[in-house]
């Protein structure tokens, strides 16, 4: 059975409950490494997807400079 990958908002949210329950001293002192390892894991989640999405928006934007660049060029030979 494999796991959903968890949205950005979904990793987000649950890292404040974390954050909530260790605050609050809600949590067993037994629990409090599971949840320390928990955090751990979901602030991989958000870098990653954080790079990641850094990395799409990089990509598109040098795509539009080059569709620019081009319509540009193809605008400059019409009016020589």
């Amino acid at each position: 059975m494999t796991k959903k990958a968890l949205k950005y908002s979904e990793a987000v949210e649950e890292l404040n409950a974390i954050l909530e329950d260790l605050e609050s001293e809600r949590v067993d002192v037994d629990d409090v490494s599971l949840k320390v390892k928990r955090a751990i894991e979901l602030i991989g989640v958000c870098r990653d997807k954080i790079e990641n999405t850094e990395l799409e928006v990089r990509k598109i934007v040098k795509d539009c400079e080059k569709d620019i660049a081009r319509v540009e060029g193809q605008a400059s030979k019409k009016g020589e």
